[in-house]
């Protein structure tokens, strides 16, 4: 039935795949834990075993939860199969976790990043890459097209607010330099479209000049729209690594990743007064629920803004 399961979130659920490789390791590590009896152990007690066991290991709770949820979903999977009658992992009280507030960048780093990277975005090194000819192996070529490459993962991660298997995905059909926009497949093949501002739409049409200078000829319509020094589709140990080194100073601090920057996007959509469906819409979200937690930032300023110019929050509340 674990196999059927994982058919079932692959083809009708159209899950991710690393969400799919998620669901896979709990669910063998459960069968692990139960000796191969799944079906036969998806009872409370030995869920609550289940559940004891993985905190036993040092799991944090966040994980737990994140182990307990994919148990539930393969028992309404086999509910709906016929196989269980209700959900034991509903009877099962989860551990308690912390709530964890999304990092976000400080727009003024992001603008110094930018900043100094200007150049590589520009026609000049676009000029200089072309004097090499189709197909350049010199060295030099080769790290003028990664420098703009890496400045443009920045840019569109920045820009849109993308996941990163939603960057990887993107084709070169994505990219509608006409109407402006980005077309962007996201969780359960949801597709939807992204405006671009002119400066980020400019940056991906000189690209897309170096990629035709790198290959000796243009993209394919349907090929990616985002190709390695090696001419290779983006992976996530690529996109990881240059988010780590490009935003290395800048008086950036913390956690360097993609999702990072997608905090950071709409942290500051809602500062500057985007209201909480338009982010929502930008972002994929399946609900407002997921857009909400990136209200913290603003509450914060707001409470430093109210206590500086409330007349009563000026003098402590006193009437004096």
């Amino acid at each position: 039935m674990i196999d059927a399961y994982l058919t079932y979130i692959r083809d009708i659920r159209r899950y991710s795949p690393r969400t799919q490789a998620i669901y896979r390791d709990v669910l063998a590590d459960f069968a692990q834990f139960c000796e191969g009896k799944v079906v036969e152990s998806l009872v409370p007690t030995m869920l609550r075993r289940y559940e004891a066991d993985l905190m036993e290991r040092g799991m944090k709770p966040r994980t737990v939860h994140q182990h307990m949820s994919v148990l539930s979903g393969f028992c309404r999977f086999l509910m709906g199969k016929g196989v269980l009658q209700s959900n034991p992992a509903r009877s099962v009280k989860r551990p308690k976790m912390e709530k964890r507030l999304p990092e976000y960048y400080q727009v003024r780093s992001m603008d110094d990043y930018f900043a100094a990277t200007e150049h590589w975005a520009g026609e000049d090194e676009l000029e200089i890459l072309r004097s090499y000819g189709p197909a350049p192996t010199d060295k030099t070529a080769v790290e003028i097209y990664r420098h703009r490459l890496r400045r443009l993962i920045i840019s569109l991660l920045y820009g849109t607010g993308i996941r990163r298997a939603e960057l990887i995905g993107l084709r070169r059909q994505s990219f509608d330099e006409g109407r402006q926009v980005l077309r962007v497949v996201g969780k359960g093949d949801k597709m939807r479209e992204i405006p671009l501002i002119p400066s980020l739409c400019h940056e991906i049409c000189l690209y897309l000049q170096a990629v035709e200078s790198m290959r000796g000829s243009a993209s394919p319509a349907d090929g990616p729209l985002l190709v390695t020094e090696k001419g290779r589709p983006l992976y996530p140990v690529y996109v990881d690594r240059t988010i780590k080194e490009e935003l290395d100073g800048y008086g950036i601090t913390g956690r360097k990743s993609p999702h990072v920057l997608r905090h950071t996007v709409a942290t500051a959509l809602l500062d500057d007064g985007a209201d909480l469906n338009s982010i929502k819409e930008m972002l994929g979200h399946a609900n407002l629920a997921a857009t909400q937690v990136y209200t913290h930032g603003s509450v914060d300023r707001l409470k430093k803004v109210y206590n500086l110019a409330h007349p009563r929050a000026k003098n402590g509340g006193s009437n004096d």
